[in-house]
C-alpha cells in the first residue's frame, strides 16, 4: 500500500498513469473518467454549493466544480497532492490527514451539500470503510448526498473472479468494496456499474436520516 510519502512520490505523475489505464480500460481504473463525470454532473445538476472531497489528490474533480463556483473542502493525506491541488483552487479548504483515523476536526464542523471520495477509501478495511461512511454522512445536509467512485464488485465472488484474471497486478494491500456487503449497513445505498472493476455508490440524505 503506498503511504502518504508514496502519494507525494507519484503525485505529479499521478494523473496521467491514471489516465493510461483508464484509456486501456485495464485494472485498476478503467471508468475512471466516465465515474468522475457522472459526479460532476449530478452536483451541478443538484445545485450543491458546499462539497467535501475525501482524498482529492492532486484536485481533477473537484477543479472542475470549483470553477463553477462551488466552495471546496478537502482532506488528503499527501502534501504533494494538496501543493498541486492548492494552485488550482486558491480558497479551497484543503486539510492534510489520514482518513483511516476520521476528519480533521476543521472539516467537522460544517454541513454539506455533497460529500464524495473517488478512488480513495479502498485504502480503508471493511470495518473502517464502515465507520468513516457513517461519519460523514452525519455532516450531510438534508437533502444532500454521498458520492463514492471506487475499485468495487457487486459481490465476493465477482471479486475473487477479478482477482484470479487479474493475477500478479491486483493489489492485495487494498480493500475494494463489495456491494452486497455494504448495502446491510446502508439499505439506501444505490449502486451503479461503469466497468468491469468500477462503480458508483450515491447514499441520499433525507430527513429521517435512516442510517
Amino acid at each position: 500500500m503506498l503511504n502518504n510519502k508514496g502519494f507525494d512520490l507519484w503525485a505529479d505523475g499521478y494523473d496521467k498513469s491514471v489516465g493510461v489505464s483508464d484509456e486501456d480500460g485495464t485494472y485498476p481504473f478503467a471508468g475512471y473518467k466516465q465515474i468522475l463525470n457522472e459526479i460532476y454532473n449530478r452536483v451541478l445538476t443538484n445545485k450543491s454549493k458546499a462539497v467535501l472531497d475525501i482524498g482529492f489528490g492532486t484536485g481533477t474533480l473537484t477543479t472542475k466544480l470549483y470553477e463553477q463556483g462551488c466552495q471546496i473542502w478537502g482532506q488528503d493525506f499527501s502534501g504533494r497532492m494538496i501543493e498541486l491541488a492548492k494552485e488550482k483552487m486558491p480558497e479551497a479548504k484543503l486539510f492534510q490527514g489520514d482518513f483511516s483515523k476520521g476528519l480533521v476536526d476543521e472539516l467537522k464542523h460544517h454541513r454539506y451539500d455533497t460529500i464524495m471520495a473517488t478512488y480513495s477509501l479502498h485504502h480503508l478495511s471493511d470495518e473502517q470503510k464502515i465507520c468513516f461512511i457513517k461519519e460523514i454522512l452525519s455532516l450531510l445536509r438534508d437533502g444532500g448526498c454521498l458520492y463514492i467512485g471506487d475499485i468495487m464488485f457487486e459481490t465476493w465472488a465477482e471479486l475473487e473472479k477479478y482477482k484470479t484474471l487479474i493475477g500478479e497486478e491486483w493489489d492485495d494491500d487494498e480493500f475494494y468494496f463489495v456491494v452486497d456487503e455494504l448495502t446491510k449497513f446502508f439499505p439506501q445505498m444505490k449502486y451503479e456499474k461503469f466497468s468491469f472493476c468500477a462503480g458508483l455508490l450515491s447514499i441520499p440524505i433525507r430527513a429521517s436520516r435512516d442510517f
